[in-house]
């Protein structure tokens, strides 16, 4: 059984481009209408719609996720306790006002706080390939080895499946797996054995996200597992375990870091070296403690303005 609620919220805020721009693929939209998105978290059915720039619809089997309330939760997870006028420094505008009036239109885009353990495995699920196929993959690992659960909505049947657990994956064999990776097996194997980490502790997410580590420490921690270079520990200290100031670096980020800022920095070959000089580049244009955040921003309004790319 779904309970509907709507939750005011003040904060500038996008629902649909916080959850298709490239930082999530557990999302989807509804067949029958495009407006509700829908997906499970912590074993609880959720379904949400804006309703208006300050007002947000939700369906939810319970009143309390991980702990929290549902408004709590929400203003946690879509990171509305965050200022974004803290995100770029003062200076930015000044420095790029061309840029800057670009920008305007993503500032309700928010960062998500996603669960550590999906946020590994999806972006594991994302490395050389194209939204649209990581959503796909991320699908099909939660059809195949998540929980299905069927619920009635707006007099209709829905199909929702959770994401699988650390233990259920770890217990995969890598040849089946690959049929949610594209065929690719090494990449199965990898996921197998992060999943297997998770599971037997030796792998703490929840101790990293609480840890002090310094950035640098904790994406060599987690870039020690196969399968996971700097970039993608990046999207994981992002994505799901809060670090704001950790800035992935990909294809497209290395373009506008040299379109827009003009980084100097050879972009030919992204070496371990030249990852960590490109990030210690933007590092003096944008608030290190929100590189991140900002670096996400301005990957999703490269994606849409300059290359015209689709993300939802």
């Amino acid at each position: 059984m779904l309970y509907r609620s709507e939750i005011k919220i003040i904060k500038d805020i996008s629902i649909k481009e916080s959850l298709f721009s490239g930082q999530s693929f557990i999302w989807n939209t509804l067949h029958d209408n495009t407006d509700y998105y829908a997906t499970v978290i912590k074993n609880n059915p959720l379904i949400i719609r804006q309703i208006s720039d300050t007002e947000i619809e939700i369906f939810c089997s319970s009143s309390v996720i991980n702990g929290m309330v549902l408004p709590e939760f929400i203003e946690h997870y879509f990171t509305l306790d965050i200022n974004t006028d803290d995100v770029f420094p003062e200076s930015f505008s000044l420095l790029y006002p061309k840029l800057w009036d670009l920008l305007k239109g993503y500032f309700s885009l928010r960062i998500l706080r996603q669960d550590p353990f999906e946020t590994l495995i999806t972006f594991m699920c994302a490395q050389g390939i194209g939204m649209q196929l990581i959503r796909k993959q991320v699908s099909m690992l939660a059809e195949h080895y998540g929980e299905k659960i069927v619920l009635p909505f707006s007099g209709k049947e829905i199909i929702l499946h959770s994401f699988p657990a650390a233990q259920q994956l770890a217990a995969t064999d890598p040849l089946l797996l690959s049929r949610c990776t594209n065929n690719n097996r090494l990449r199965a194997a990898n996921i197998i054995r992060a999943a297997r980490a998770v599971d037997e502790g030796r792998l703490d997410l929840d101790a990293l996200q609480k840890s002090q580590l310094t950035l640098g420490e904790l994406r060599n921690t987690l870039s020690r597992r196969s399968g996971i270079g700097f970039k993608i520990a990046d999207c994981i200290a992002l994505f799901g375990l809060g670090r704001f100031d950790a800035f992935p670096i990909d294809t497209h980020v290395r373009q506008y870091l040299e379109e827009w800022f003009n980084c100097t920095t050879p972009l030919r070959s992204l070496t371990p070296a030249s990852y960590l000089m490109l990030d210690a580049e933007i590092r003096r244009v944008l608030n290190p403690d929100f590189a991140g955040y900002a670096g996400h921003m301005l990957f999703h309004c490269w994606r849409r303005e300059i290359k015209k790319l689709r993300t939802f």
